[in-house]
Order: C-alpha cells, then structure tokens, then sequence
C-alpha cells in the first residue's frame, strides 16, 4: 500500500485525491451551446480525504478569478505526504484553455515539482479539466450506453484519456450541508474494473461535494466537502 500511495502521489494531486490519477478530476469533442453552461464563480472548500490503509487528510480547493484568467488551486497534507496543483485557464466562447499548471508532490521529504505552458498543453489540464467537466457535464446527453469522451494531460504533459456518463441529478448530504448534486461517472476504458463517482455542485463549476473511487467493486477511496465559503475564491 505505501507503494500504491506514493505512486498515487507522484502522479498528481488529484491523483492522489481520488487515486485514479485524475479520471476527472477536458476537451470535450461535442458542439455545446456555451449559454448553457453555468458561470463560474469563485469560492473556497475544504475536503475530508479517506483512503482505505492511511491517515485520512484535509484538502484546500479555491478558485480565484484573476483579471481575465481563473486560478484553481488545490493542496493536501499529511503527515508524510504534501501536494499541490496549481492552473491558470481562461475562457472563449464558453470554452476552457489552460494557461499555466504547475504541480509539487513529496512523501516522506522527497518530492517533485513540474510546470506546464500553454504550448505544452494540447488539450486542457487536469486541473482545469475538474472545473470544464462539472460545468459541461449534463449538457451533452453523456449516459452509460453512450458516454462521453473526456481528454486532458497530466502532470508531464502526457495525453490521459476516459469517458463519463451523467446520472440522475441527486441530493448530496456531506459534512458542509446539504445540496442538490450533478452526478458523474468516470470510467477508464483500459481498466472497466475502476470508476469514479463524483458529485458536483451544480452551480459551482469545479466544486465537489463528494466523490468516490471504486476499484474490482471495493471502495477506495472517499471525498467529502467540510466547508464551503462561495465568496472565499475572491482575489484580495
């Protein structure tokens, strides 16, 4: 397990957090009608991170926006691990191009740290792929028998791709309160024994409420939003 858990780590962030290495946490190939999207706005969460074999953890999630661009920030310690992932993304037309994604990760004091550019970035990174995922997703008739494409880069830049399907909407009940949900699921084509079931706030881009990670029918791993300030994600 301290394998899984530092491979896990050094894969991202919201790999780590949810330990499918960002099934997110997107350029989704469909026409979308971007009136439809919902706004983002800013705000600040904190998260209660449960993995099965370790301590569990707190995670901080804030989106600022800043000038013309947006800033999504996430970050989580332990007592032997530390993350953070860091993007920059603007958006045109109702869609999200990633700017800037830098990402630091450690266990046991040895870590890595990465930056990603505009040019290095094809796609969109993970980081902002969570927020284009929430705020797409349910707007492009994604179900089981048809589910979406979803493609973003990781922390090296290397190409990750999945695909999602939309539930039926839901009520999420998690330590922060009480609210209706936007139900994901995440699916890795190469490996049908995994998925990733978050639900997101529907008004909120980038907000998660809860999520879980389920791999061979076992629960992995376990999100829950503690705390929620709507207006935190405010730039001073």
């Amino acid at each position: 397990m301290q394998h899984t858990f530092a491979r896990n780590t050094r894969h991202g962030l919201l790999g780590a957090t949810l330990t499918a290495a960002l099934m997110t946490n997107s350029a989704v190939a469909l026409a979308d009608d971007s009136a439809s999207l919902a706004p983002p706005q800013p705000f600040e969460a904190q998260y209660r991170l449960e993995i099965r074999g370790w301590p569990s953890a707190n995670i901080t999630h804030t989106l600022t926006h800043e000038g013309s661009h947006w800033l999504s920030d996430m970050s989580f310690s332990i007592a032997v691990a530390r993350g953070n992932e860091r993007s920059r993304f603007y958006i045109d037309d109702g869609d999200t191009h990633s700017l800037l994604y830098n990402s630091s990760y450690s266990l046991f004091g040895v870590g890595d740290s990465y930056q990603l550019n505009q040019d290095d970035i094809p796609s969109i990174d993970r980081q902002a792929a969570l927020f284009d995922l929430s705020r797409r997703a349910g707007t492009e008739g994604c179900t089981e028998s048809n589910p979406c494409d979803i493609d973003f880069v990781d922390h090296r830049g290397r190409d990750e791709h999945f695909q999602y399907f939309v539930n039926e909407p839901t009520t999420a009940r998690v330590p922060a309160g009480e609210f209706d949900a936007k139900q994901v699921t995440l699916i890795d084509a190469e490996k049908p024994d995994r998925h990733l079931l978050i639900n997101f706030h529907p008004d909120w881009p980038g907000l998660i409420l809860s999520a879980t990670y389920e791999k061979e029918g076992r629960r992995q791993t376990t999100l829950t939003m503690t705390h929620f300030n709507p207006a935190g994600g405010n730039a001073p």
